[in-house]
């Protein structure tokens, strides 16, 4: 079954070149069965990995596929890894991405109707199943070489997806704008992870993981070497997964339609940091202060968005910075070297977050379904202009209550035994990160009472929120399935309460123990639980003591309005900070070499050249007099001269 694995890439690409070349032939139901059919298919070809690997007794397995690159003796192969780390990242992308498909099928054909341009409906898909195979080579690759090139095609798919409505947003070009915000800001990281990959040849002459890390003890190297591969290392996960310094990308790709937001945050591109840094856990265990730089980085990241998503109030927004926070929280796991705990909430993360997005998505169409009949213009994401949905969506109402408890960490949903794992490893690693990832906790269940509060309970506070409609069932399956593993995926690795254990315990840890390395298993901390529980219930409580009565009216103020809650709204100025140091400089200085080069010198250069071209053109047309016999003779005073030349010459 192991010679299966490359129809996992393969399937979805099938589906982006078939619809790409065909699609509008097919129509847009025939090109959106096809990709989902394309993306179940996929998900299918990991089952059979699953199954392989237990059957093989959880050994890695190097599948080649064919040569890349044959340069002298340098050869490089296009092969996949398939072992439990990749086969559990191939599950939740396939998985997960196969829903988010399904659900695409129904939103889509509303968005492009809304849009007023329903010819893009197949255009979608083509950009979805592409994204998801590259996402897909990126995980499944055996070398750091293979994983770059699906690390930048996610880039390449987020930048058209998150554009998908290019011509819209402020002024026509917002959504453009911030399709380019996300494409250059990741460049930078992909600088940083290009450098790494260097320097990883140049130190072990291979960029084969196999390879690399079999020669971690034999390699000579001073050890700088390895604390600058591994900060580079950090640099490309700071870019992907949306990090301090790199974070100011995520929030501005919710311009793009609600399936994009939910397969970037849940299944694809942000989780490929955390990803790569378990994948290189070997490097990075060998080099200490980078770990701990790692682990810094995640739990100030989980604090610093936690603190904004408090006062947004775009539905897509609070998640989006919500998403930026739980990253910070599987960052920080990593950098402790508790790569199973940081990996276990990858998963559960990627159940509720997309189902939250989901959910924002079914909210968003509902209210637009509402505006549609009243001809009310309120936003249909801004929460303000939300309210009393509560009874008038009876399946988006229940499972995004599911998907909001379960990560705001409240037992026994799979949000409590993920970020519980994390903040256990915390406890008895560092402690001012295991405080610093409580408060982080705190917030995130305020935030997430705050957005329950504003949009589903009190009364509407606009016409089209009044008339909301339930979403059709190709929109509320999806999140039924999302909710259902939301509450149940803490299954996957329950804790061991005692010494002896119990069956089924710390399952999840054991699986991936065959690619990562046996790490000690704690025992259930009740203490920390317990905190943990308390804090995110004093968070839900303390947003319905100040939301219950909140927003009567859109126009009415935030009851937290202050100075620092402004400065909050305002996201701690960091997009402006970024503007005067570099985006503006930046601007100034392409205006000034477009004068100074472009205009003053290319352009210069060759108007001029077809001014002289003008001018030699007007003198010789002086010579095309129109009459036969002053053409005869110059051609005959013409062949004179030649004559008379070669006479001399001889």
């Amino acid at each position: 079954m192991f010679s299966l694995v490359p129809l996992l890439v393969l399937f979805p690409l099938a589906g982006f070149a078939v619809n790409a070349l065909f699609g509008r032939r097919l129509g847009g139901n025939r090109a959106g069965l096809l990709a989902v059919t394309a993306s179940a298919a996929s998900f299918v070809i990991a089952l059979t990995q699953f199954v392989a690997l237990a059957g093989n007794g959880f050994k890695p397995v190097t599948v080649p596929f064919a040569t890349w690159l044959r340069v002298g003796e340098l050869r490089v192969e296009w092969a996949f890894l398939v072992d439990t780390l990749s086969v559990t990242m191939m599950l939740v992308v396939t998985g997960v991405g196969t829903l988010i498909h399904i659900y695409a099928l129904g939103y889509m054909r509303e968005d492009v109707r809304h849009n007023g341009d329903e010819g893009r409906y197949a255009r979608f898909f083509v950009y979805l199943n592409l994204f998801l195979a590259t996402m897909l080579l990126l995980v499944s690759g055996d070398s750091f070489l293979t994983m770059f090139v699906g690390w930048e095609g996610v880039g390449l798919c987020s930048y058209l997806l998150i554009g998908f409505w290019f011509e819209k947003g402020e002024g026509g070009l917002g959504n453009a704008r911030a399709a380019m915000k996300a494409f250059v800001v990741n460049r930078l990281g992909d600088f940083g992870l290009m450098l790494a990959m260097f320097l990883i040849f140049w130190t072990f002459g291979s960029l084969t993981f196999a390879v690399v890390f079999s020669r971690m003890e034999t390699a000579r190297f001073e050890p700088w070497l390895l604390t600058a591969i591994t900060l580079l290392l950090l640099l490309g996960a700071t870019g992907k997964s949306a990090q301090l310094p790199l974070y100011v990308w995520l929030p501005d790709a919710m311009a793009g339609p609600t399936p994009v937001s939910a397969l970037i945050h849940a299944a694809t591109m942000v989780t490929a940091g955390i990803y790569m840094i378990a994948r290189t856990h070997v490097l990075f265990e060998a080099a200490p202060l980078s770990a701990d730089v790692v682990a810094w980085v995640g739990a100030t990241t989980a604090l610093f968005a936690a603190t904004i998503a408090i006062a947004q109030n775009d539905i897509k927004r609070v998640l989006a910075y919500s998403t930026i926070s739980q990253l910070g929280f599987m960052i920080a796991a990593v950098g402790l070297g508790a790569y199973v705990a940081g990996m276990f909430h990858l998963v559960t993360h990627a159940f509720f977050k997309a189902l939250l997005f989901l959910g924002a998505g079914s909210v968003i169409q509902a209210v637009e379904r509402g505006a549609h009949h009243t001809h009310d213009h309120a936003d249909p994401q801004d929460m303000r202009h939300l309210g009393g949905l509560w009874g008038r969506l009876p399946v988006t109402q229940w499972t995004y209550l599911i998907g909001a408890l379960a990560l705001a960490g409240l037992p026994p949903l799979s949000g409590f035994f993920s970020k519980d794992e994390i903040l256990l490893d915390a406890f008895e690693h560092n402690l001012p990160i295991f405080i610093i990832l409580l408060v982080a906790a705190f917030f995130t269940a305020f935030y997430m009472g705050r957005q329950l509060l504003m949009v589903f309970f009190g009364r509407p506070r606009s016409e089209a929120a009044a008339h909301a409609t339930e979403s059709p069932p190709v929109i509320t399956l999806p999140l039924i399935a999302l909710a259902v593993l939301s509450v149940a995926g803490g299954v996957l690795n329950l804790p061991q309460f005692g010494e002896e254990g119990y069956a089924g315990a710390l399952a999840f840890k054991n699986w991936l123990g065959y690619t990562l390395g046996k790490e000690e298993a704690p025992l259930f901390n009740w203490m920390v639980a317990g905190l943990a529980t308390v804090l995110a219930l004093a968070g839900l409580a303390l947003a319905y003591a100040v939301y219950r009565r909140a927003y009567v009216t859109a126009a009415d103020r935030d009851p937290l309005e202050s100075p620092v809650f402004n400065l909050l709204r305002n996201k701690w100025y960091v997009d402006e900070l970024y503007g005067a140091l570099f985006v503006r400089p930046f601007d100034t200085l392409a205006q000034l070499t477009a004068r100074a080069l472009d205009l003053g010198g290319v352009d210069m250069t060759f108007n001029n050249l077809g001014e002289l071209a003008k001018q030699l053109a007007g003198r010789l047309s002086r010579f095309q007099f129109g009459y036969a016999r002053g053409y005869a003779l110059v051609m005959f005073l013409g062949v004179v001269a030649l004559l008379a030349f070669f006479f001399v010459v001889r």
